[in-house]
């Protein structure tokens, strides 16, 4: 085996493996957006000791933690111990229209699994049981704040996601779409409101779409909910357009191939399905690292174009063709 040189101080190298591995920053500001510091800064600059109060902290501690997220351009200290959100850390309140402040909560289950990594490495087993015990999925069940958590933060994802894909097609061309999987109604509410002439379905469990009436209730007229799995129940037959977004990433081969045969059964000669979720293509960080996500949480994985065209065909479908956007591509599927 070859021996390390060590006739030189390469000071730059290691500098930068210890902010590659740097778990100081993103658990600090996940703590500061649990607290929700960036509410109580929503309407100016506060002090520490004013901050704590509201927050009920310790204002030494809070002080240290806000001071290091000054460093990373979240927060600006404009006189000392003063603090106020800079143009990044508005993103923080729970207020704004593409708030992030529930996706980048601190949830202990999810940080034990990356604990586990390296044993789900070795093992092969997801990191996620090895650490909890148990599935998420099943985690998430028996834990309905955490999964009051899991669809808030899913609904946030989706407003994102629904600036990036609205005008890569072009849906007003379908009359009807069903949106699998679909949750709150969010993506859909936004696809109703922009199409005045089309009509919809949001197909999920029964806890996903719970709140689904109240975010639909402007384009009520136009869709309707139903509650299911798309393992066990019948997909809603006959529509125009169907969507699944980042759904199949999320399941092993097996469970994903079952959620494309249930489409497929429900879906017409001529309708047409779009898979909305990472890709792995060359050069792709923000697939890689969700990649790495699904490695920890789930059985899924962020496939290839080969792989999800191999999936496509056992459920009888195949791609037509894959639509760029800023954030995930289209993968627009037809039946064989």
């Amino acid at each position: 085996m070859r021996r390390p040189a060590v006739d030189r101080l390469d000071l730059r190298s290691i500098i930068d493996l210890t902010e590659l591995a740097d778990d100081v920053s993103p658990f600090t500001l996940r703590a500061l957006c649990t607290l929700g510091v960036a509410d109580e800064l929503g309407n100016g600059p506060r002090s520490v000791a004013d901050l704590a109060r509201a927050l009920d902290a310790h204002a030494p501690s809070l002080w240290r933690a806000l001071r290091a997220m000054v460093r990373k351009g979240i927060f600006a200290e404009p006189e000392p111990g003063l603090f106020e959100l800079t143009a990044a850390g508005e993103f923080l309140r729970a207020d704004h229209p593409l708030s992030m402040a529930t996706a980048l909560r601190l949830i202990p289950s999810e940080i034990a699994a990356w604990t586990a990594l390296a044993d789900g490495i070795t093992s092969g087993t997801t990191p996620f049981e090895l650490a909890n015990g148990t599935d998420y999925w099943t985690h998430l069940a028996a834990n309905p704040e955490l999964a009051r958590w899991f669809h808030r933060s899913q609904r946030d994802s989706t407003r994102l996601e629904a600036l990036a894909v609205l005008r890569a097609f072009d849906w007003a061309s379908a009359a009807t779409i069903v949106d699998v999987g679909g949750g709150d109604g969010t993506f859909l509410a936004t696809l109703l409101n922009r199409y005045r002439g089309l009509h919809g379905v949001v197909f999920d469990r029964p806890e996903a779409v719970a709140t689904a009436p109240e975010v639909l209730a402007d384009v009520r007229e136009r869709c309707r909910v139903e509650a299911g799995s798309f393992f066990t129940a019948p997909i809603p037959a006959g529509a125009d357009l169907y969507v699944l977004k980042r759904i199949l990433y999320g399941w092993d081969d097996a469970s994903a191939t079952r959620i494309l045969g249930a489409i497929r059964t429900a879906m017409r000669p001529d309708s047409r399905l779009l898979v909305i979720e990472p890709i792995a293509l060359p050069g792709d960080e923000l697939a890689l690292r969700i990649d790495l996500m699904m490695l920890v949480l789930s059985s899924g994985r962020v496939r290839t174009e080969p792989e999800l065209a191999e999936l496509l065909r056992g459920a009888g479908l195949e791609s037509s063709r894959v639509i760029p956007t800023r954030m995930y591509p289209i993968l627009e599927v037809k039946p064989v």
